[in-house]
């Protein structure tokens, strides 16, 4: 499955296009690739984790009464279908 991109221009000096070289010679990868790796990787240290999607999980849970013993339940009910289906 094909990963959508967005293609941008950016202006970078010389030593970071370098550092980028580097990267990705020693990550073994294109150029983009180790870009978007390491805009990952600062990300995750200094961005707040998105926690939209847990949250909005939560409010369904809350929503539906859904308890540990419920859920289990459900999961169960799940998985003997998944069996018995051909």
């Amino acid at each position: 499955m094909a990963i959508p991109t967005i293609k941008s221009t950016y202006s970078l000096d010389i030593e970071t296009v370098r550092q980028l070289d580097g990267l990705a010679k020693h990550w073994n990868t294109s150029k983009s690739a180790a870009l978007r790796r390491a805009i990952r990787t600062a990300a995750r240290r200094v961005l707040p984790p998105n926690t939209e999607s847990l949250e909005a999980l939560g409010r369904l849970q809350r929503l539906l009464s859904l308890d540990q013993q419920t859920a289990a339940e459900w999961e169960n009910e799940v998985k003997r279908e998944r069996h018995a289906a051909p």
